[in-house]
């Protein structure tokens, strides 16, 4: 007779695993913020010096502090990050909120075509253009991805909506002639905050890789500093042997995507109950 199998769980799950690399990530910006270090855009004698107590990871072939700037890259890396997702993110939820009360009405229209065409645009091809047109300004590329970014949230949250209006709970609230907006604020929105949980973390995910992306093609603030930027000056360097302006850039992106992204998946595993727990 054949036992069954008995599956141990392993105690360290990826939930930890990702809190434990953010918590990481968030020890060596400390680390770096508290350290003496020169401004990051400050030009000196010592071009591609090695580390040393005055520069912890070496200068690049400017002189220019390279934990300086990798901090700096950090920092705004973070900006970035959080201002999109809380900007595209409170867009989607609210024009999903709008397209699935009113669904088959000519709001819910409007906002399928709107993002309808928002999704048709090549992504890279509108941050281009945006880029041009607003050049003078620095925050170009932000605007191009709020306004790309928010299509897929608000879709989601219009078939929630959807699916929600039919529950007895929303029925009974308009039978009893609550308006439409205290229904969506008192008892739609607080079933959607497991989607919207694992959707703020996605769009998190996207802005910051998008933002690496954009700025290694060049079509960043150019008056700035960013790890795309860095990783793309590191191309000629690694060649002559100099790999600590790509190394630091590389490893504090690895460790703030890989990160979010684990502890978004055990976010969604946990609040869908069609996955499988890990």
């Amino acid at each position: 007779m054949t036992l069954p199998r008995v599956v141990k769980r392993s105690k360290f799950s990826f939930l930890q695993l990702g809190s434990a690399t953010l918590l990481a990530f968030a020890i060596v910006l400390l680390i770096m913020t508290i350290y003496p270090l020169p401004a990051w855009q400050a030009v000196g004698p010592e071009r591609h010096a090695g580390a040393s107590l005055s520069h912890p990871l070496g200068t690049n072939a400017l002189g220019q502090d390279i934990a300086a700037r990798a901090l700096q890259a950090s920092w705004n890396s973070l900006r970035i990050g959080i201002t999109v997702t809380l900007i595209s993110g409170t867009l989607g939820v609210l024009f999903g909120l709008l397209a699935g009360w009113y669904s088959g009405r000519w709001p819910s229209a409007v906002i399928l075509w709107l993002t309808g065409v928002m999704e048709a645009i090549p992504f890279y091809l509108f941050v281009a253009a945006m880029a041009f047109a607003f050049r003078q300004l620095g925050w170009s590329m932000e605007l191009a991805m709020i306004a790309s970014f928010w299509t897929t949230m608000a879709r989601l949250i219009r078939g929630e909506v959807i699916r929600l209006k039919q529950r007895d709970f929303v029925l009974s609230a308009r039978a009893i002639g609550l308006p439409p907006w205290r229904i969506l604020r008192s008892h739609i929105l607080p079933n959607l905050l497991p989607v919207l949980l694992v959707q703020f973390s996605l769009i998190f995910i996207s802005a910051i890789k998008s933002e690496v992306i954009l700025s290694f093609l060049g079509l960043g603030d150019s008056g700035s500093i960013s790890w795309g930027l860095m990783i793309a000056e590191s191309t000629q360097e690694v060649i002559n042997g100099h790999y600590w302006n790509f190394i630091s850039a590389s490893i504090l992106l690895f460790m703030l995507v890989f990160s979010v992204s684990l502890i978004t998946d055990k976010l969604q595993s946990l609040t869908d109950p069609r996955q499988g727990t890990t």
